[in-house]
């Protein structure tokens, strides 16, 4: 793919209100130590990133010293000498000499993106990771170590996770606490098998993780109507900051799930969150249709920074049966959650 077909969203005609001069600008955080982790033949490989070859690199810090904030001393030492025989960590997640190198560097990108309210644009992904265990293409969970961080400082933290598997390594993480909201939209049923309803966590943390179950074929309008009936419990949980797990899997040429999202959805969730949040940051998580992936991605980057959307798609719509699985779900959803939170 030539990236002149997927330029800046800045390169649009459009025009639309800019930013207000107080909000942080979401800009783009890579470096290309994200192509070292090297899967070969694998959906996760680092053709997903060769495509923003025109993306400066930014100086990373090295983020080793966080990672024990999510992960065992024990686990981190599995992962790098998994890396250092190119083993496998489970049967999904490669992992070749420079892994370990490459992933340590997408801890540091995502806390950059906490700090600065950038986007860090990283592989490997992370939200499938567990404490104790690689999952899902993911070794550590990028987005978690940046939120124990911030949830650390005192800061109230809510992560919007919208790509199209469940997050399940962060929902296990924060399952149990009330310092940190999980919100997650994902295909269910799909990969990793769960996620449904009446999944709302566990102790302290009862009624801070919303899950909402996606039938197959959920599009446009289906997608759209998540943020509308269900942003509203991440207001009422107040955070100081969002943190978003930007997977683009969703999208309805992706090769792993069976979802209907246009592109436009990107854009629309983008600007939702800046419509009602100021502090927000992002990292990459899925989207494997390197065609497609870049677009929702540039999408979204221009909802949030209220930019004019620089690649328009046709709206899609869910069938009917689709339509009413998820009603069925959506009601579901809320009488689970109704003595948590106001709908």
């Amino acid at each position: 793919m030539n990236m002149k077909d997927v330029s800046s969203p800045a390169e649009s005609e459009k025009t639309e209100p800019a930013p207000s001069s107080d909000v942080q600008r979401m800009e783009l955080i890579y470096n290309r130590i994200f192509l070292e982790h090297d899967t070969g033949m694998h959906p996760e490989s680092k053709k997903r990133l060769l495509i923003f070859d025109d993306v400066p690199d930014t100086e990373i810090i090295d983020g080793l010293p966080f990672i024990e904030l999510i992960h065992s001393q024990s686990y981190i030492e599995q992962v790098k000498s998994a890396c250092k025989l190119s083993g496998h960590l489970d049967g999904d997640t490669a992992t070749s000499p420079r892994s370990f190198e490459a992933a340590r560097y997408a801890v540091g990108a995502t806390v950059m993106a906490a700090d600065s309210g950038g986007f860090a644009l990283v592989r490997p992904p992370g939200h499938h990771a567990h404490p104790g265990r690689a999952s899902g293409f993911c070794l550590f969970n990028n987005v978690a170590i940046a939120a124990r961080k911030l949830a650390n400082e005192g800061k109230r933290v809510a992560i919007i996770d919208f790509d199209g598997h469940l997050g399940d390594g962060t929902s296990a993480i924060f399952y149990d606490t009330d310092e940190v909201l999980y919100w997650s939209l994902h295909q269910y049923p799909a990969y990793p098998g769960h996620g449904f309803v009446d999944e709302i966590g566990s102790g302290k943390g009862k009624g801070y993780t919303v899950n909402i179950p996606l039938p197959p074929g959920s599009a446009d309008d289906i997608l759209e109507s998540c943020l509308t009936n269900f942003l509203p419990v991440v207001e009422q949980f107040r955070p100081d900051v969002i943190a978003v797990s930007a997977g683009f899997d969703a999208h309805q040429y992706d090769l792993l799930l069976d979802l209907k999202a246009s592109a436009n959805f990107f854009y629309t969730a983008g600007k939702e969150l800046r419509s009602r949040f100021d502090n927000i940051f992002a990292t990459l998580e899925g989207g494997y249709n390197v065609d497609e992936m870049p677009k929702c991605l540039y999408n979204f980057l221009a909802g949030v920074n209220r930019e004019p959307i620089p690649y328009e798609e046709e709206a899609t719509r869910s069938g009917m049966r689709v339509l009413e699985t998820f009603e069925i779900y959506m009601n579901s959803v809320m009488m689970h959650l109704k003595d948590y939170w106001k709908f």
